[in-house]
């Protein structure tokens, strides 16, 4: 199919892509890679008026470590820049990977963080990949910029606290404890398709007990958002991440979280995944810990 007629224009500024959102005559879509946003237009899912071409906004192209250590990614950062920075492998290693998860490499040429983020698919690898590393992401508009957790950016299936008139500028990481460990895994039919459930994990180390000191652990594809589950946690806290809590950990998996079925999966199957993934993401970041 072909998309409705639209206009297009690339602002130079985030001023002028705002004034441009708040158009009341016509409704306005923001594009940046398009990955989803195209499909969505050629299916006619989607029969915006106009297309607001935010990556011709240099700062919002802006890839960077500040003085805290916390890591900037501006909206207009492709996917594959992010994965193949040397401070991004070097300090968030579990976000380069998760995009490398990401369908495949034309499709991470084009893509952007932020845009994956901000269309919000739950079985989309970013989200989850947000959550777990503590993201918080600056939302700006017409009543001036916020920043939202990312427990609170992620509202159900592809919705987020961005509303109508506003526009994800960048996404901020913080630094992660030097005595971590991480690690990503999913679960899917083929090589880039979407999973049918995921899993990040990020465990910190004591150095002096030698056990987990915290941890974090967030599934996509369980429900309409990424489900992070402290109960989950709790089990591998002050743990060797052993055998037992490891089974007492993927035991509270299977009974709390609730995916749905569909064409692709049952929830039964779903739930046996996401505790199998459980189990090998946390061996995995535990023998990461440093």
């Amino acid at each position: 199919m072909k998309p409705s007629p639209f206009d297009y224009t690339a602002p130079s500024t985030v001023g002028e892509a705002l004034a441009l959102l708040t158009d009341e005559e016509r409704e306005a879509k923001v594009v940046a890679g398009g990955q989803s946003l195209i499909p969505m237009l050629n299916m006619r899912l989607a029969r915006p008026g106009l297309l607001v071409d935010i990556t011709r906004i240099p700062e919002l192209g802006r890839l960077h470590v500040d003085e805290s250590g916390s890591l900037h990614i501006g909206a207009a950062v492709r996917q594959a820049r992010a994965a193949a920075d040397t401070a991004v492998r070097n300090g968030w290693p579990l976000l380069a990977t998760a995009i490398e998860h990401i369908g495949h490499p034309q499709i991470r040429n084009r893509g952007t963080v932020c845009g994956s983020l901000a269309h919000h698919d739950p079985a989309a690898e970013l989200p989850a990949a947000a959550l777990a590393l503590d993201a918080r992401f600056v939302i700006t508009g017409p009543r001036g910029t916020r920043t939202v957790t990312a427990h609170d950016f992620f509202v159900a299936t592809f919705s987020t606290a961005v509303e109508a008139d506003e526009l994800l500028t960048e996404v901020v990481f913080p630094p992660l404890p030097a005595d971590h460990g991480w690690a990503f895994e999913e679960l899917t039919r083929r090589h880039g398709d979407f999973a049918t459930v995921g899993v990040a994990v990020v465990l910190e180390r004591d150095a002096t007990a030698g056990t987990v000191r915290t941890a974090r652990a967030v599934f996509s594809g369980a429900a309409p958002v990424p489900v992070r589950l402290p109960a989950a946690e709790d089990e591998l806290v002050g743990s060797d991440a052993g055998q037992q809590a490891l089974a007492a950990a993927a035991a509270v998996a299977l009974a709390r979280l609730t995916p749905s079925d569909d064409i692709h999966a049952t929830a039964e199957y779903r739930r046996e995944g996401a505790a199998h993934l459980l189990v090998r993401a946390c061996t995995t970041a535990w023998e990461r810990c440093s």
